[in-house]
């Protein structure tokens, strides 16, 4: 193993990710570094197997920091030497500043309120692939597809749907601090949805106005009647039932929910909609308890129905069903973030997801990824920190399964 680069590099690298992401051309780059012997043949085939230019751009600054100390100042090299001087000076430039609150304590996790707390360090530290190389997917058999394609939702489509990711770490109002590892968790989600099958669109930093207009044009998108599904992700500081723009304005969910339900975006009728919301909803530190013997056990209370559909009248819908959103922590309580690795959260989801689409539904990887965060708790030994816990949960109004089907093609 050729080993690491310098910390700083390794940051500077991160705090760029999304930007180089979107604007790097990667053909010369990677032909230059391994000719510089700074990739591997091999490596430049896993790259180069990917067919979209900006998840080859993803793969290649995953592999970067782990090719040694020499690898940063290369990579700038080439890209002088490839036409793009712009990207090697704007690496540079976030090199020579001495801002940076973003450099402050990186490896510890925090939480995401807006009250200033003591930071701790969690053990032990791994990377959330584990490995020199992207996320990836495991696909569905046309098997498993054929046996449960007709209790789920239709989910076929190329794309399988449009995934807004809306991600806020540096804020105006000063209760509100940078979110370090939120550039982690958008990459990632990037990549996991996109392995998913969805066309990804990505926002960075907006205000709480602007959240609700890039959310009111994206349920506009007349793509959405030609495709299956959908799915937003928020990730920011937040409180119970609303997360924050970067002014320190508050955006409700139930208006993100309102934006894509049943009355306001007809194409996505009977379409399975998914939310993912990274963010604390209270200020309270799950302290945890200790562990008892037994069993809790519950029941399910049946329920009336009324007669409905008999008449001959126009059927109608609830104004929100077939929608599940997934919360990074229960109600009144902090959720928690690496600033190195991302919030638990996430890193659970690409865990699960990437393992478990092939042939579970999302509902029962949710569970999945709670009992994930059920068994991870923060390591501050001395500290009020110690041992603090976090648990993520799910709201569902799905009518049907919801199978992901990766590697399904187009129906």
């Amino acid at each position: 193993m050729v080993g690491g680069m310098k910390d700083c590099h390794r940051q500077v690298l991160l705090k760029s990710r999304i930007f180089l992401s979107n604007n790097m051309e990667p053909d010369e780059v990677l032909e230059h570094l391994v000719a510089k012997e700074i990739l591997t043949n091999l490596m430049y085939a896993r790259i180069k197997a990917f067919p979209v230019q900006y998840d080859q751009n993803i793969a290649l600054l995953t592999m970067l920091p782990k090719r040694g100390p020499k690898a940063f100042s290369e990579f700038c090299n080439v890209l002088r030497e490839t036409g793009q001087k712009y990207l090697a000076e704007e690496l540079e430039n976030k090199l020579c500043s001495p801002d940076t609150p973003e450099q402050k304590s990186l490896p510890y996790p925090v939480n995401e309120t807006g009250v200033r707390r003591m930071l701790w360090t969690e053990s032990p530290d791994y990377s959330i692939d584990d490995g020199d190389g992207p996320i990836v997917v495991s696909f569905c058999s046309v098997d498993f597809y054929l046996a449960h394609h007709n209790e789920a939702y239709k989910l076929t489509s190329c794309p399988r749907g449009l995934a807004l990711i809306i991600s806020n770490t540096k804020f105006s109002t000063p209760d509100l601090d940078f979110r370090h590892g939120g550039d982690v968790d958008l990459a990632s989600l990037t990549q996991l949805y996109s392995r998913l099958g969805y066309k990804v669109i990505p926002h960075n930093n907006l205000t709480a106005q602007d959240m609700l207009c890039k959310l009111d044009t994206f349920s506009k998108f007349s793509e959405h009647a030609d495709l299956d599904s959908c799915i937003v992700a928020l990730l920011s500081h937040g409180v119970d039932g609303a997360v924050y723009g970067t002014d320190g304005q508050l955006v409700q969910l139930q208006d993100v929910f309102r934006i894509l339900d049943n009355a306001h975006c007809p194409h996505l009728q009977n379409k399975p909609k998914m939310f993912f919301i990274q963010a604390c909803r209270g200020e309270e530190t799950d302290r945890g308890v200790d562990l008892q013997d037994g069993r809790e056990q519950s029941a399910s209370p049946g329920c009336e129905e009324m007669d409905a559909g008999k008449e001959s009248v126009k059927v109608k819908l609830p104004k929100q069903s077939d929608m599940i959103c997934a919360y990074a922590c229960l109600k009144g309580t902090v959720s928690l973030r690496n600033t190195k690795r991302g919030s638990w959260f996430v890193e659970a989801l690409i865990s699960v997801f990437s393992q478990h689409a092939k042939d579970t539904h999302v509902a029962d990887m949710l569970v999945k990824v709670n009992a994930l965060i059920k068994e991870r708790e923060g390591h501050a030994p001395g500290t009020e920190f110690h041992r603090c816990k976090e648990m993520s949960e799910y709201s569902s109004t799905l009518c049907r399964n919801l199978y992901l089907f990766p590697g399904i093609p187009g129906l």
